[in-house]
């Protein structure tokens, strides 16, 4: 029997919600995106809502297969440094090479928020840096989470979607 008034210290896992962007463009295209998602969850990540998959049109480097694309919301109590090493692994369990900067990928997962978490290192920065540029992730982002706030512009989703100067062709697959 324990002394009164000892007390252990217990750590318990905070639960973060991040929302993640997945896109590949080689293969089995659908199949990776559900892979990806599969991957996630064995590793203890709950999946909560996903987008529609959209067909984007490539940028930055225009000579490659057009990319299917999906925002997937998730919970996870892995900080957000570990959050990144885990979808790393996964990535390269599923075959990523990096080939040519911003080419052809089997599977690309990024985090685009955590919470209202602003983080700014070497190897990780949340929001993510090209969030309010990219239709391929504000649209299905939209779709999830309009009323999401981009912690670092202070406006949401929906009003950076509809201002986006992005002129790349997303459409939502059927």
């Amino acid at each position: 029997m324990e002394p009164s008034g000892c007390y252990h210290k217990i750590r318990v896992a905070q639960v973060t919600k991040y929302f993640l962007s997945l896109g590949t463009n080689l293969g089995q295209k659908k199949n990776n995106l559900s892979q990806a998602l599969s991957l996630l969850e064995k590793k203890g990540v709950r999946i909560l809502r996903s987008s529609s998959i959209y067909r984007t049109q490539p940028i930055d480097f225009h000579k490659q297969p057009w990319f299917y694309n999906q925002v997937v919301e998730v919970e996870s109590s892995f900080s957000p440094l570990e959050f990144l090493r885990v979808i790393k692994n996964i990535e390269k369990t599923m075959g990523r090479r990096t080939t040519v900067k911003k080419g052809p990928r089997i599977i690309d997962i990024d985090i685009l928020l955590a919470e209202k978490i602003i983080i700014k290192a070497r190897e990780l920065v949340i929001p993510h840096p090209l969030l309010e540029k990219r239709n391929f992730v504000l649209i299905p982002l939209r779709e999830l989470s309009p009323h999401a706030i981009h912690p670092l512009l202070g406006t949401t989703i929906d009003i950076l979607a509809n201002k986006s100067e992005d002129k790349s062709i997303v459409k939502k697959l059927r």
